[in-house]
């Protein structure tokens, strides 16, 4: 078995996939919040098994900056999914209430606008149904600084306590194979800009059609297929999922 996931400030050696099936079972014992330990209770996968077995949830935020301690969550959008299904009949999509004014750059990028807003509800208000469709499975995000970050964030101030969760970050994986392999370092020694991991750039490289960019639930069900096209392509459906995960 692996090990669990070691205490802040430790690091996992390379060869051990982090176990986030013994991680939910230590939080389920020391969660006061019944939503939290509700969702931790559903559990996680194991390490070992194969992503073509794996249920996953595709989720994206929007926001109203990048920084999880200056900024805060202005929509969510989720996508269940599998390798071989996207269920968007279950879907779903909230604008919600930030506890801090948008600003006009936000605003230029996602298009949410105070008014919008006006009869949003707070995060908290909307958590158990967010927490029920993330319950059991692996979250899938494009950049996981973002989610990760901003959910734990909302959380801690709501709740006194954050959260933990599985991710793959599609990002990250186009990252691995163009910003650090050996042709990357080559197109940096001629001076060539380097390939953009950008996600509407990741997708066209497996040839997904384009989708509007800075729309929640359009960019989670772009993190989808953007999985779904990265796996057929790049790896074995029966790689354990904990080679992916962080």
């Amino acid at each position: 078995m692996s090990p669990p996931l070691p205490p802040p400030g430790q690091q996992v050696p390379s060869n051990e996939p982090l176990d986030w099936a013994a991680r939910f079972a230590q939080l389920r014992q020391t969660a006061r919040d019944p939503r939290l330990r509700d969702y931790y209770g559903a559990g996680m996968v194991s390490p070992q098994t194969p992503i073509s077995d794996v249920p996953f949830v595709a989720m994206d935020f929007e926001t109203t900056g990048l920084n999880p301690q200056r900024h805060a969550i202005v929509s969510i959008g989720i996508v269940p999914f599998t390798l071989q299904r996207i269920a968007l009949p279950r879907s779903r999509h909230w604008l919600v209430q930030p506890q801090l004014p948008l600003s006009r750059q936000s605003v230029t990028f996602h298009r949410i606008t105070d008014s919008d807003l006006t009869q949003a509800p707070d995060v908290s208000d909307i958590l158990s149904e967010l927490l029920q469709a993330l319950a059991g499975r692996v979250v899938v995000v494009h950049h996981r600084a973002i989610e990760r970050g901003f959910l734990d964030a909302a959380l801690k101030v709501r709740l006194g306590k954050g959260i933990e969760f599985p991710v793959v970050d599609t990002m990250a994986i186009e990252a691995d194979r163009h910003r650090t392999s050996s042709l990357s370092v080559w197109r940096r020694l001629l001076g060539r800009r380097p390939v953009s991991i950008r996600l509407a750039d990741s997708r066209e490289r497996y040839h997904l059609p384009y989708y509007p960019p800075h729309h929640a639930l359009m960019d989670a069900l772009a993190s989808a297929e953007l999985l779904q096209a990265q796996i057929a392509h790049r790896y074995d459906p029966d790689m354990p999922i904990g080679h992916l995960w962080f």
